[in-house]
């Protein structure tokens, strides 16, 4: 079963946002970071094997991150707060955008 959750990591002020699968590994997740909430990640664990499978994960981790590696688990207890799907993909498709727009204004920048 699908679970979707967002926890808030006072060390980093960073809002992280998980979708995971039933075994706890993280499928797809976003992090939003400081006041502002500027998303800093949105990534997909299955475009990242399969960026990783095709050459191209550099390109794909400086675009949208990466996910958490570790089962849910294993993590120090950042009291979860649930969410349902649809608010998890409304952040989603914010961060996604936001990522794939920071790219391609620093392929035109050249930085």
């Amino acid at each position: 079963m699908t679970r979707w959750f967002r926890s808030y990591w006072t060390e980093e002020d960073t809002w992280f946002y998980f979708e995971v699968d039933a075994d706890g590994c993280v499928t797809r997740q976003v992090e939003l970071q400081g006041p502002l909430e500027r998303p800093i990640a949105a990534a997909s664990l299955a475009e990242w094997e399969a960026a990783q499978q095709t050459g191209s994960l550099a390109d794909y981790e400086a675009t949208f991150g990466g996910t958490a590696e570790v089962p849910v688990q294993e993590w120090d207890a950042h009291e979860p707060q649930d969410l349902t799907v649809e608010e998890f993909e409304a952040i989603w498709r914010t961060a996604r955008a936001t990522c794939q727009a920071r790219a391609r204004t620093r392929s035109t920048h050249g930085s």
